[in-house]
């Protein structure tokens, strides 16, 4: 595989200073905060939603150690809590802490075997420093409002091997945002990717972010047979000084909108293995190859629309290199399952500069180019402004779920039934509004039902998986009970929208799932 030039990156380094976005030394008090704000966006929002820690209990820390406190602290592992996070974090004070509800090590922050957890920088801001966040075998993690930086994976110290944050191992629903992850050189300097995920990573948004100075940007599966990653979006970011990896994505399906890309040295968007790239409304300057499959004869696809390339160079094609330029089109055709509303190309310089990264007060964009502050306080997941100009899924799909739906929820005091049920669980334990109790088919496909003695007219169900079984649920139906017509078919389990139907019962089929599925409430609203 071709390495990256790493010296071109070295001499660019300091030019990168004063290049787009800010400098690494100006912070800008943000006022305290007990949840992310602006609203989950992109993939982040599908299978059963993001929420991290929201309806937790809110704790601040000063370093490493208290923030792998407060996750061994939890009642459970799955206990929701925001960590507010302020100062800077290095190796001097973060350590291992032990405990039933954490897995921490003492050489990078550990969000390992855990779930519904915020970590968010707040007042003067949160610097984690040669100290990467490692998130491994983990679901609903929000990460907000912090900066990465320096993180190696050779020399003195070392961490998460050289990432600025890695996924790895059966990660579900992840969002980073307003995020600054930085490097000082590429891997001859000791640097491995700002941003990696590999084995089983799905449904991860990364949105607001700056990646700058280092020789990759990041990568979506470790190698060519690591292709179950993904549904991946990447949004608003700034990409300044990278030689390549922007990002690298070995099969999966990825969503790339609205970036700023300024000297990508030698290449960008790598598609490769299979994999789908759909890449919409960016803006690519003095870079080379942004799009295209690259350093291997895997064949990778894209979809292209309204892309800006402005001083951009294409390399001729070869045996391992296929770059999508000099005039980029499309060769595959990639469906969005959530809305989204797209700033025109042209003044994405303006504002992506103006909000992406940490300390930028959370400033996010409306869709008209203009910026605009995010509502302070805890948020419902869900896409900002839902756009008009992307086409949504053939049929209707999941949408985001908060931790509560607005309306009665109309499953309590109903009744319920189903195809079939394992050993120690219930019809009712879906409908008795208690998460602790769970219904399981008797293999890993069957239905559950919830029925009315008269007709009751609804149009939206929420599918809430047990702790520790979100994303199983893979493929469902939601059935019409008194019919069998069907109301809506989708992946991942949810928030489910569909026409507003009157019924005596209504159906969830699962279809397919990754292992025996855990619903814990199966929510209906009018």
């Amino acid at each position: 595989m071709r390495r990256p030039v790493a010296r071109r990156l070295q001499v660019a380094l300091a030019a990168a200073a004063t290049a787009v976005g800010t400098t690494v030394g100006v912070v800008l008090a943000i006022p305290d905060a007990s949840a992310a704000t602006g609203g989950v966006t992109g993939y982040a929002t599908q299978n059963g939603g993001t929420t991290g820690g929201a309806g937790g209990q809110t704790v601040k820390a000063t370093t490493g150690t208290a923030i792998h406190a407060a996750l061994c602290n939890r009642a459970s592992s799955s206990t929701p809590i925001i960590i507010q996070v302020e100062g800077t974090i290095n190796h001097g004070n973060t350590t291992k802490v032990s405990g039933d509800s954490c897995n921490t090590a003492a050489d990078k922050i550990e969000l390992k075997e855990i779930s519904n957890v915020t970590i968010i920088g707040v007042g003067n801001g949160a610097v984690f420093d040669q100290l990467g966040i490692h998130i491994r075998d983990s679901s609903n993690i929000i990460i907000q409002n912090v900066t990465v930086k320096n993180v190696k994976k050779s020399g003195s110290p070392t961490s998460n091997g050289g990432d600025a944050i890695g996924m790895e191992s059966t990660v579900r629903n992840v969002w980073v945002d307003h995020v600054s992850l930085e490097a000082s050189g590429g891997e001859s300097a000791g640097y491995d990717g700002l941003f990696d995920l590999k084995d089983d990573v799905q449904y991860v948004t990364l949105s607001y972010s700056t990646l700058r100075n280092s020789g990759r940007g990041g990568l979506i599966g470790s190698s060519e047979t690591d292709t179950g990653n993904s549904y991946i979006t990447f949004h608003h970011n700034s990409y300044q000084n990278i030689d390549s990896r922007t990002p690298l994505l070995r099969g999966g399906i990825a969503h790339i909108y609205n970036n700023y890309y300024v000297q990508l040295n030698e290449s960008g968007i790598n598609s490769r293995a299979g994999a789908r790239a759909r890449i919409d409304n960016n803006y690519f300057k003095s870079s080379k190859d942004v799009i295209g499959t690259f350093y291997t004869s895997e064949a990778g696809y894209w979809q292209v629309s309204g892309n800006i390339f402005d001083t951009v160079t294409w390399s001729s094609p070869g045996s391992e290199n296929n770059p999508a330029g000099p005039n980029p089109t499309s060769n595959t055709s990639v469906s969005i399952p959530y809305s989204f509303t797209l700033d025109s190309a042209s003044c994405v310089p303006s504002v992506v500069t103006a909000t992406a990264g940490a300390n930028k007060g959370l400033q996010v964009s409306n869709g008209s180019c203009t910026p605009t502050s995010p509502t302070a306080g805890p948020t419902t997941p869900g896409p900002t402004t839902p756009g008009p100009t992307t086409p949504g899924p053939t049929t209707p799909g999941p949408t985001t779920p908060g931790p509560t739906q607005g309306g009665t929820n109309l499953s309590i005091g109903a009744g319920s039934d189903g195809s079939s049920k394992a050993s120690g669980t219930s019809y009712g334990d879906v409908r008795d509004g208690d998460m602790s109790t769970f219904w399981s088919p008797s293999g890993t496909t069957g239905t559950i039902s919830i029925k009315w003695g008269s007709a009751t007219a609804i149009s939206r169900i929420n599918i809430r998986e047990a702790s520790g079984s979100t994303g199983v649920i893979r493929n469902w139906r939601v059935l019409n009970g008194d019919t069998g017509a069907v109301l809506a078919s989708g992946t991942g389990a949810g928030v489910i929208t569909f026409t507003r139907t009157s019924m005596k019962k209504v159906t969830f089929e699962i279809t397919s799932a990754t292992g025996t599925p855990k619903v814990a409430e199966f929510e209906t609203y009018a």
